[in-house]
């Protein structure tokens, strides 16, 4: 402490500040003993005293020293430079009235070429005025060094950063060196015996407020607040700041946890900095870590997705979601995710069913809005449990663990929509609450899960993916599984363990709650429907056909669709040959674009099932009101036409006459109707990464989630509807 030192990075230091519980004085007398030379530092081989004044009254005292120093750099850096040692000049400022010690420092050596600035200063403690602050900033700024710019750099970060942490233990071994000596106690200041008139002791007690107020060193030089400023409390903030808006060492520690001296500094000045420039709330101190942690402590890149965070934060209310948002009722009895406890570390526990989650049935029934607030509602309460269990295991945790079950995980949970809303939900948890995931645990992933990681992983950061932990089977009741992060007795029951979890079952949401395709269509957010699905019609005798072309065989076509009036039959159908495509100009029955959605036909009058085309699923009748997804996987490259056809009933078996119902019935053009909402999509076989497998065998795991399930081994395909 009080610059021996070399230099830091190009730009800053600045440090928090550093509390001893001894007066000024006795902080004094420790500090002088290192002149002018001391051992515990190799470096510094001596000084010289180049001026020194004295006020009258022996409360100022100024001396000016030069210092000279051994820099630990290469033999060959040092024979570029032509010098063995390093000269730097320090002026020391000692105000014994105001109990005050200012430290200047910079470089002499180099000077044209290196300019290094210190500035350091013990106070007295603002609360305690047997206690003494010490603070130190400083800043380097390399112009040229011989090409060797970076590597000067790199020596005078280690050399300053070492400096900066034996500062504390020099000071500390003076002071036990003084004990030893029988010297405690060092009696402050006192003018000499001639009284001094009232006005110089009001004046010096508004300059020891002054002095209290140092928010970064300079501060302290600065002036002119009224001392009663900072102990009424009516009055105005003072400009410069309070002590509160400081950190000081030990409370890092304890709240914080172990950071390196250039880590401190960031934060400190990323804090101030977002003090005098942020209107509006500052986030708490382990979060503006979080977001130093997340950018390598990089302070610009840091400080920029922080502000996009915080006006994030401001729009959409996040600081007041937990007071003023209830999440619906659907999500309180269908989302199965809720706290358990602690893991071993102490970090809260979140665990998520996500197997026995109808994602989908979310999905359709609140849309992606309510689910993304839930998800932050839980990340704010997550905050919330990591300050808590700061304060209860008396360390600083900042992070919780997440456990998902993927028990009963299927092909429902693949549906895109679904996937694209959890997406969504993972950037904006990944950009506004980074560095919170502490561990994740996934537990019995099936076959199928390869697949939705190949989907979800790319949006994951690197750092977060490390901390994933993927178990299949019951592997997790093995050696190096659950027990290794979590204790027996809070192991939840549906894992076999012993602790009752509240966390609710989850199940299907009944199809009652969905909103309506039109709903949805006329909501402003109009969310997914726009963006994925697509409406048709389809008409007796016209039914409805899309065409994809597939190049690399064995690539997956997946479907979705929802058949919102009617009863249609879906087939697939594999052609070597392009279907030509309807002629725009024609208004026949070709192509009928409506505003209920479009009808196009694709497969020609002419062509022969067997001959031009084949069929390549069995076809699946599919009632009004179903939901129905499945995929296949191509064998053959070429055009494969999906059809949605009207499902004309049966004629009546019992008579050949036909009933007045049917008459009716037939009479009515629109019950000659259906409406589909579909999305299909193809996904390449490499985005499996040999994960065919799971698809096949998939729907023998279906859970109970799904009520019925068709399916055709020969073509590989898993088709499922929820009823």
């Amino acid at each position: 402490e009080g610059c021996c030192c070399i230099a830091i990075m190009v730009q800053k230091y600045q440090s928090p500040v550093r509390v001893y519980k001894y007066p000024f004085e006795l902080i004094m007398a420790a500090y002088e003993r290192r002149f002018p030379t001391c051992p515990l530092i190799p470096m510094f081989v001596g000084s010289d005293t180049v001026n020194e004044f004295k006020s009258e009254d022996g409360a100022i005292h100024v001396i000016e020293r030069r210092c000279k120093l051994d820099v630990d750099a290469p033999r060959l850096l040092k024979k570029i430079a032509g010098v063995d040692y390093v000269y730097f000049v320090q002026k020391n400022s000692l105000n014994s009235r105001e109990r005050t010690l200012h430290i200047e420092a910079y470089n002499e050596t180099f000077s044209n070429r290196v300019i290094i600035n210190e500035h350091c200063c013990y106070t007295v403690h603002p609360e305690n005025e047997d206690w003494t602050c010490f603070e130190q900033s400083a800043s380097l700024d390399i112009k040229s060094f011989f090409g060797f710019e970076s590597t000067v750099e790199k020596i005078a970060m280690k050399q300053y950063t070492s400096n900066i942490k034996k500062g504390k233990e020099i000071i500390e071994y003076y002071l036990r060196q003084l004990e030893e000596e029988g010297i405690t106690f060092v009696p402050r200041w006192s003018p000499p015996s001639i009284t001094p008139s009232s006005e110089t002791s009001s004046s010096s007690s508004k300059k020891q407020a002054a002095s209290m107020a140092v928010v970064i060193p300079e501060a302290a030089l600065k002036e002119g607040l009224s001392g009663d400023a900072l102990s009424s409390p009516s009055a105005p903030e003072p400009v410069v700041g309070t002590p509160d808006d400081k950190l000081d060492a030990d409370y890092i520690k304890r709240y914080l946890g172990d950071l390196t001296p250039l880590q401190e500094s960031c934060l400190i000045r990323l804090r101030q900095w977002l003090q005098e420039t942020h209107k509006g709330k500052i986030p708490k101190d382990e979060h503006i870590l979080r977001f130093l942690r997340a950018r390598d402590f990089n302070i610009d890149k840091a400080r920029e997705i922080m502000c996009q965070s915080l006006t994030w934060r401001k729009q959409h209310q996040v600081d007041y979601i937990l007071e003023t948002w209830t999440p619906p009722q659907v999500l309180q009895d269908y989302y199965a995710g809720g706290w358990h406890h602690h893991d071993k570390d102490g970090r809260p526990l979140y665990v998520l069913r996500l197997g026995q989650m109808d994602t989908k049935g979310l999905v359709r029934a609140l849309g992606e809005e309510a689910l993304l607030r839930y998800v932050l509602s839980i990340n704010e309460e997550g905050l919330r449990r990591c300050e808590e269990n700061t304060k209860v295991f008396g360390r600083p945790i900042s992070s919780w663990t997440c456990l998902v079950d993927l028990e009963g995980l299927n092909m429902r949970h693949l549906w895109r929509p679904g996937v694209k809303a959890l997406l969504r939900i993972i950037e904006v948890v990944e950009a506004n609450y980074p560095e919170t995931l502490g561990r994740l645990l996934i537990l019995r992933a099936p076959r199928v899960f390869p697949v939705l990681w190949t989907l979800v992983s790319p949006f994951i950061d690197d750092n977060t993916r490390r901390k994933f932990l993927i178990y299949a089977g019951n592997d997790y009741q093995g050696p190096g599984g659950l027990l290794d992060y979590i204790d027996k007795e809070i192991i939840p029951d549906f894992l076999s363990g012993e602790c009752m979890c509240e966390v609710p079952e989850g199940g299907l949401v009944p199809k009652s709650l969905y909103r309506t395709a039109e709903e949805l269509e006329n909501e402003d957010l109009k969310l997914w429907t726009e963006t994925i699905y697509q409406s048709a019609s389809v008409f007796k005798g016209a039914p409805h056909e899309i065409l994809i072309q597939i190049v690399d065989a064995s690539s997956v076509i997946t479907w979705d669709f929802d058949v919102c009036k009617g009863d249609i039959v879906f087939n697939i159908y594999h052609s070597k040959r392009s279907p030509q495509p309807p002629k725009k100009d024609s208004l026949g029955a070709h192509s009928i674009t409506s505003p209920g959605g479009n009808n196009v036909q694709l497969i020609d009058k002419v062509w022969q099932l067997g001959r031009d085309y084949s069929m390549v699923e069995s076809p699946l009748i599919c009632k009004e009101g179903e939901s129905v997804q499945g995929s296949h996987v191509t064998r053959w490259p070429g055009f494969y036409i999906l059809q949605w056809k009207f499902h004309s009933m049966p004629a009546c078996a019992a008579s050949s006459l036909p009933r007045v119902d049917d008459v009716l019935a037939s009479l009515q053009v629109s019950s000659h109707k259906c409406k589909v909402m579909y999305y299909t999509e193809v996904i390449g076989s490499e985005d499996f990464r040999g994960s065919m497998t799971s698809l096949e065998s998939s729907h023998s795991g279906f859970s109970q989630l799904s009520a019925a399930t068709t399916s055709s081994s020969q073509s590989h395909s898993s088709s499922m509807i929820s009823r």
